[in-house]
């Protein structure tokens, strides 16, 4: 992982799970995720690839009960790491916004690096979703939960459509992807922090 004043490294460890995450918002897309959850692991590598993040995940835990803790405390640790590497959040664009297709799936992902973190769930059409792995939708959006908690982040998902839990959620992270890309990204026009009242906090 090359080097970068945007990055950062954060651990957590618990009786139920232990994490070591590493980050890098200026990388290239490049990843290495272990998490013992097959499809978080896959949704992981698709948020690093397409929001061009540098991602280390290594997660250990209570998987032989079930996969909760793990899923919501790997959101936890990579939303402290985003926040960390965030820093005061000078000359960052702060609103992102993108729209992902998966075959019958449409999610739009909005968001504001605000620092007042809440998570909403809009759908158009209110159905219970096929699910194609033991990693639900619901789960998905539980891992989101945690993260914009701990990143500072005001997260709104839109699914416009979609009837496969994996083509739903899927696109779902990889909207959030873009969207945390575009964010992120410093604007050389913006030379303080982008907030009328002089903080993101």
């Amino acid at each position: 992982m090359k080097s970068s004043k945007r990055t950062a490294a954060v651990s957590r460890k618990t009786s139920e799970t232990n994490i070591e995450i590493k980050l890098n918002l200026d990388g290239t897309g490049k990843q290495h995720i272990a998490t013992g959850i097959p499809f978080l692991d896959h949704m992981l590598t698709a948020l690093a690839k397409h929001g061009l993040f540098d991602l280390i995940v290594k997660a250990k835990g209570d998987l032989h009960i079930d996969h909760h803790h793990t899923n919501e405390d790997v959101g936890i640790v990579l939303g402290q790491a985003f926040a960390k590497a965030l820093g005061l959040k000078k000359g960052i664009r702060r609103f992102g916004f993108f729209a992902v297709p998966m075959d019958e799936a449409l999610v739009r992902a909005v968001l504001d690096i605000s620092g007042r973190p809440s998570f909403h769930l809009l759908q158009v059409k209110k159905k219970r979703l096929y699910s194609s792995s033991q990693y639900s939708f619901h789960d998905g959006c539980e891992f989101l939960r945690s993260f914009v908690q701990h990143a500072g982040i005001n997260l709104i998902v839109e699914v416009v459509s979609g009837e496969d839990s994996h083509h739903v959620t899927e696109a779902m992270f990889k909207a959030l992807a873009k969207s945390l890309d575009l964010a992120t990204q410093l604007d050389p026009r913006v030379k303080d922090v982008p907030s009328t009242k002089g903080t993101l906090e």
